[in-house]
């Protein structure tokens, strides 16, 4: 008995969807027919918004946070403590940071975290151009704000080996967030006390 399939263009939807984050064959099947019953303009509207975000968000060239200015707000902005440089992996650990409304500096996106294993070294981050700017701008504290798993503790290592030596303070987000889990995940209260509770590296 032959197996029944979906249409061809049903089952490149699929695929495609297949290829975000997180989402397998049944939730890229279900996310499918879910895009085919809505209404023609519905469907239109979600993909002008992909386009439209494609086309105008980029990364911001002083923290390489996701902006649709160049430098973004955050950078832009003149009240925000200069001295102050938290570091994070992704530009959603930004939003998840500023959720809290505790801190009031500045970051620096490292687009990823340190996995050999993975061919990730120190070139495919944004390590280099972290420690030019703690030295260009004159920084006072970085905070490394790293998940709590093998690959986020490793980069926070290395990151404070290459930073101590510029008479910077390096502190290290305290351990409210459970081991292995990611910072654009945790709730507001526990980034605070995470923030709050740093030490120093």
């Amino acid at each position: 008995m032959s197996m029944v399939r979906s249409s061809a263009s049903t089952e490149r939807l699929i695929d495609e969807l297949r290829k975000l984050p997180g989402v397998g064959r049944k939730t890229a099947q279900r996310l499918a027919f879910h895009l085919l019953k809505v209404t023609r303009e519905e469907a239109l509207a979600l993909s002008q918004a992909i386009v439209e975000a494609k086309e105008r968000v980029r990364l911001c060239s002083i923290c390489y946070g996701i902006t649709e200015k160049d430098p973004c707000e955050i950078c832009a902005d003149r009240n925000r403590d200069s001295q102050t440089l938290c570091v994070v992996e992704e530009a959603t650990d930004v939003l998840a940071f500023e959720r809290t409304a505790d801190f009031s500096g500045r970051y620096h996106v490292l687009g990823g975290s340190l996995s050999p294993l993975d061919g990730i070294g120190p070139e495919e981050i944004r390590v280099k151009e972290l420690v030019e700017r703690v030295g260009r701008e004159g920084v006072g504290e970085v905070i490394i704000a790293t998940n709590p798993n093998a690959e986020g503790e490793a980069t926070a290592l290395y990151i404070a080996r290459l930073v101590k030596p510029l008479d910077v303070k390096v502190t290290r987000i305290a351990r409210g967030l459970p081991v292995g889990s990611d910072i654009d995940l945790a709730d507001e209260v526990t980034l605070s006390r995470a923030l709050r509770g740093r030490t120093d590296y």
